[in-house]
């Protein structure tokens, strides 16, 4: 089960300074043999990181800089559990490996800060779902991509099944339990109404429906701001339907058994109702823009829209997922700006930089594939007036 990557961690990384913060990323594998290469790749990323450092500082600060990444490159337990995406942060006083549910590229950055734009990216990109797993006797949530999905580790306390939840309102003595053998996703008890109680049978399964509807969307729809997807048979759909509340449920779900699902068919099935609200948000993003362009109201120039962020002008901005542009703020509250290399520890990636300042700003930050841009600079800035 995976920990959710939140708001908190990236905007920790955003606000600790110090010199030199190292940033690296990987893509990582989940199963043997694969993941034994995983060792390989890191060492290999750990001697470009002492490279860049040798450049400005000596040996013996190196060798202290880059410690901890030797000494996870030790770790055998660790790398027999990578998801599909690693990133290590380490500076004086903080080190955080974080896996990700998405591949991310090859990349070291050493820097006076964090680069946090593949965490944002992750955060904030259009392609993330969850999927609830519902049946008349439990439930299970997922959080996936078009790459992979995992299961949510729920709270200990929170009830998960339909006995669970209801206790000693629960008409058990009017049902029978026929337990079978789980296959797939999850485990669930079918039930059988017996001496005319199936109008007490189906308050139940609502009681239980309206249970999971309302601590899905309290505790994980809103928060997330992610599109739930339903997995369940197609007679229960209506239901659940019917008794949730939840803005983030989409119309169409999975309407297969989710026990008879693999985790990977459970995936495929959820891209196919994903994909269609993925390319239109997409769309309606780059609409957005070309129209606030034409009314001046936008702007594709790096410099206007980093001066107009720091005044809090922007209200959404878009960023190419996998544009680097060496730079930095000169003054970030001026919004002033210079380009620079990579290869100095003290800069960045100069649309990460915007986008945590356009974060900081409440602007909206949306991370969008390059084919999907509607400008070809990297960034695209919509005014708030």
């Amino acid at each position: 089960m995976i920990t959710l990557l939140k708001k908190e961690t990236v905007q920790e990384l955003v606000n600790f300074k110090a010199q030199p913060c190292l940033s690296l990323y990987m893509p990582t594998h989940k199963s043997h043999p694969d993941n034994l290469k995983d060792i390989i790749h890191f060492k290999n990323l750990n001697k470009q990181l002492e490279d860049t450092l040798l450049k400005q500082y000596s040996k013996s600060e190196t060798e202290k800089f880059v410690q901890p990444f030797h000494e996870l490159g030790m770790n055998d337990e660790f790398w027999n559990h990578t998801t599909i995406g690693l990133a290590v942060f380490s500076a004086k006083g903080i080190f955080r490996t974080i896996g990700l549910q998405a591949p991310v590229d090859e990349l070291v950055v050493v820097a006076d800060s964090f680069h946090t734009k593949p965490l944002r990216r992750y955060l904030q990109s259009t392609d993330r779902y969850q999927v609830l797993s519902l049946t008349l006797d439990s439930f299970q949530l997922f959080e996936g991509n078009r790459f992979s999905l995992e299961e949510i580790g729920l709270p200990e306390d929170m009830p998960r099944t339909l006995k669970e939840v209801l206790g000693k309102d629960l008409t058990e003595k009017h049902l029978t339990v026929a337990s079978y053998g789980g296959v797939g996703l999850g485990s669930g008890d079918m039930h059988h109404g017996h001496g005319g109680k199936k109008d007490e049978i189906d308050d139940d399964i609502e009681k239980f429906f309206r249970f999971v509807a309302k601590e899905i969307t309290e505790n994980y729809s809103k928060p997330s701001g992610l599109p739930l997807i339903l997995a369940a048979l197609k007679e229960h759909q209506s239901l659940f339907h019917r008794v949730s509340k939840n803005p983030y449920l989409l119309p169409n779900g999975i309407t297969k058994n989710p026990e008879s699902l693999s985790q990977d068919e459970m995936r495929e099935l959820a891209w196919e109702a994903m994909e269609p609200v993925y390319l239109q948000k997409l769309k309606t993003a780059s609409d957005d823009y070309k129209q606030a362009k034409a009314n001046n109201k936008g702007t594709d120039d790096l410099s206007e829209a980093a001066e107009a962020l720091a005044t809090g002008r922007v209200g959404t901005l878009l960023i190419e997922a996998k544009r680097i542009i060496a730079g930095r703020f000169v003054n970030a509250e001026t919004g002033s700006i210079e380009n620079g290399n990579l290869e100095n520890p003290e800069t960045d990636d100069l649309l990460d930089d915007i986008a945590a300042l356009a974060e900081n700003k409440g602007a909206e930050v949306i991370i969008m594939p390059g084919k999907s841009m509607p400008t070809e600079t990297g960034l695209a800035a919509i005014y708030r007036y």
